[in-house]
C-alpha cells in the first residue's frame, strides 16, 4: 500500500473516531457509511481510484439523490 493511501485511510480513522461521535445523529445517506465505503474503496483500489470513488459517493450524500444500500464496485476501471 502506497504512503498516500496509507495516510488517507489514517485520516479517515481519525474522523471515526474523534469527528465522527460528536454528531448527533447519524447524517450519512448510504448504507455502508460515506466513511466507510471511503475506507473500503481505497484499500480496494488505491490511493487514486479510490479516492475518486470516494469522492463520487460525498458529492451524491445530498438531499436531491437517492439513499440506500451502495456498497463499492467489485472492479472499477482497467
Amino acid at each position: 500500500m502506497t504512503l498516500p493511501a496509507k495516510a488517507a485511510l489514517k485520516l479517515i480513522g481519525l474522523y471515526r473516531q474523534y469527528i465522527s461521535p460528536l454528531k448527533p445523529t447519524p447524517t450519512c445517506r448510504f448504507i455502508p457509511t460515506c466513511s466507510q465505503y471511503a475506507y473500503e474503496a481505497i484499500t480496494r483500489f488505491g490511493f487514486f481510484r479510490g479516492g475518486l470513488l470516494a469522492l463520487w459517493r460525498i458529492l451524491r450524500c445530498n438531499p436531491f439523490c437517492k439513499s440506500g444500500y451502495d456498497p463499492v464496485p467489485k472492479k472499477f476501471g482497467r
